[in-house]
């Protein structure tokens, strides 16, 4: 019986490890709900990261740049409020049209997403 329930219990924490680093995201309509302050760049070259929106939530897994933007704040990994100017940012992000084109362009700013 205590392997039937271990071995639940570490089926259990892998599923939730697997989904602990989703990229699945709220945007919220005020800052202080915000988990990160995001500022969406024009060019590539400003950018912290490169962000693919992801059609399925399946997809957003990682810390990649794959993002799924939820339709409720409980679904949600982080919250983010956009900004609108750059100094306010926690994180400055350019969204592609590509997946592969996704990633950090500053690595030191990856720990925000975890």
């Amino acid at each position: 019986m205590k392997i039937i329930k271990f071995i639940i219990l570490l089926i259990l924490g892998f599923l939730f490890t697997l989904n602990a680093n989703a990229q699945k995201m709220y945007s919220v309509n005020v800052e202080y709900k915000a988990d990160i302050k995001v500022y969406r760049v024009d060019v590539e070259y400003k950018a912290d990261l490169l962000v693919y929106k992801e059609d399925a939530e399946y997809k957003a897994k990682g810390n990649e740049g794959k993002w799924y933007f939820v339709d409720a704040e409980y679904k949600a990994f982080k919250k983010i409020f956009f900004v609108d100017v750059e100094y306010k940012a926690d994180l400055k992000v350019y969204f592609v049209d590509s997946e592969y084109k996704a990633k950090w362009k500053n690595p030191n700013k990856k720990q925000l997403l975890y």
